[in-house]
């Protein structure tokens, strides 16, 4: 690549072997449209199936796909991974299912957003946009939802949504201190941005319900809490306010 990347898309991938096929192709085909240089990062987060060999097919046909491995399981660790290796000046982490449609990625880059450190999907606020979701599930996220707002990152109406942007040496920064490999890693970065004082917005975007998630609803919801209960208590010790030298420079 010439030119570093503006956007770097860092798709967090367990087992996906069944939907790369179907969403990489979307993923590409907005790359390709694009005035601007990207990359798409694909993290291979310790897939027992076919998710390497799949992703390194588009790799190997399309010059901007690059396959990363994460053997420690979990999203967190995977998005770690790949924002870590990421050249872009913004940070897109995107489900692999697209659950929100790849053309909403144009809402969180210039010229129709600027200025903010860190942008999240919102499928709350007004403007946003949910398919086909049961209502449990919808049910479940704004229990959820509430107890983040009241123990950990007050002020957001969904802080779930798998699709976030990053600033590049803002992500650098807040990963120095994550400790969270789970599902609730993404509050725990969103908590850290806050007690830096970086300026976050929600996005309103148009999102769909897949049936077949990754989250066990009961199993994945109690230790999502558990999580975000860690996540207070760190804050409270004070193991934010450090920065261990795990995470390299922000001038390399």
């Amino acid at each position: 690549m010439d030119e570093p990347p503006v956007l770097s898309l860092i798709i967090p991938a367990y087992n996906e072997g069944q939907r790369l096929p179907q969403t990489l192709p979307q993923v590409i085909s907005f790359i390709v449209a694009q005035s601007y240089p990207a990359e798409v990062l694909v993290v291979n987060n310790n897939s027992q199936d076919d998710t390497r060999a799949i992703a390194q097919e588009f790799a190997d046909e399309f010059p901007f796909v690059f396959v990363l491995d994460e053997p420690t399981q979990g999203k967190g660790a995977a998005v770690r991974t790949g924002m870590i290796a990421a050249k872009g000046e913004y940070l897109f982490m995107a489900d692999a299912d697209l659950s929100m449609p790849i053309e909403e990625v144009d809402k969180f880059m210039p010229p129709k957003l600027d200025g903010y450190d860190i942008a999240i999907a919102s499928r709350e606020i007004k403007g946003a946009v949910r398919y086909n979701e049961p209502g449990y599930r919808h049910l479940m996220g704004r229990i959820f939802n509430f107890i983040v707002k009241v123990l950990a990152v007050p002020g957001f109406q969904d802080t779930q949504c798998g699709f976030k942007c990053f600033r590049r040496q803002v992500a650098l920064d807040i990963l120095d201190t994550q400790t969270i490999d789970g599902w609730a890693f993404d509050v725990e970065l969103l908590y850290i941005a806050q007690r830096r004082g970086y300026r976050i917005v929600e996005v309103p975007v148009n999102w769909y319900y897949r049936a077949n998630s990754r989250i066990n609803p009961i199993r994945d919801a109690i230790e999502m809490v558990r999580e975000v209960i860690k996540i207070r208590l760190n804050g409270w010790r004070g193991r934010y306010d450090t920065h261990p030298t795990r995470i390299p420079s922000l001038d390399t």
